[in-house]
């Protein structure tokens, strides 16, 4: 048996080949991988996250972490879904049209899968019909809309629209986020939450499902 100490260690510090391998292992010994998610990948993306928000990790650290993160949950996802295990609620995420920035939404659905949600990236410039076709396709509790450049900020409020006129808006929770939104921006183009960093993606996309 492993020590599983061991792999909220390595995902704290972006350790790809040790949280791999604790988890592979861990698995073969019968752990139950919920129990590994719960008690040892998200209490580790949590703290990493803090560290983030204190200023004692910063963007590359934090990716180091998702990446450690996303390479432990591969095994594991698959055994969840042949157990029934539900995920925390399904989201859908995109950089908006004109934007080709990603760094801000990795970290963003790394968190996200840290807190135990089913992830659909887009990538980068997504159009308002390619958001509304995967509402529509994968049916999401959430859609997360992701921008880094002022230009492109009304492609947000594009795809809000495009979300009501193919009816589907009252069906998911729209959040945005990146570094030059704020708040008032969010509420004026009617979307249902805004953050203002990657490190509160999971309690804000829970809060707003509750």
């Amino acid at each position: 048996m492993p020590d599983l100490k061991s792999l909220h260690e390595a995902i704290l510090h972006g350790d790809v080949k040790t949280a791999k391998s604790v988890t592979e292992q861990a698995l073969q010994d019968g752990v139950d991988p919920l129990q590994l998610i719960q008690d040892y990948m998200m209490p580790a993306m949590r703290e990493a996250g803090q560290r983030f928000e204190c200023n004692e990790y910063f963007v590359p650290e934090l990716l180091l972490s998702a990446r450690a993160m996303k390479v432990a949950l591969e095994p594991v996802r698959p055994l969840l879904a042949a157990g029934g295990v539900q995920p925390a609620g399904r989201v859908v995420i995109g950089t908006v049209k004109g934007d080709l920035h990603d760094i801000g939404k990795n970290l963003v659905t790394a968190m996200l899968e840290g807190g135990g949600f089913e992830v659909t990236d887009l990538g980068v410039n997504v159009t308002p019909e390619q958001f509304v076709a995967a509402v529509q396709r994968k049916n999401p509790q959430i859609l997360a809309l992701s921008a880094l450049l002022t230009t492109t900020m009304p492609a947000m409020k594009d795809t809000v629209e495009a979300l009501k006129q193919a009816g589907v808006r009252d069906q998911v929770k729209v959040l945005v986020g990146g570094a030059p939104l704020t708040q008032r921006f969010a509420d004026e183009i009617g979307a249902d939450g805004y953050g203002e960093s990657a490190a509160v993606a999971a309690s804000l996309a829970k809060r707003v499902m509750a």
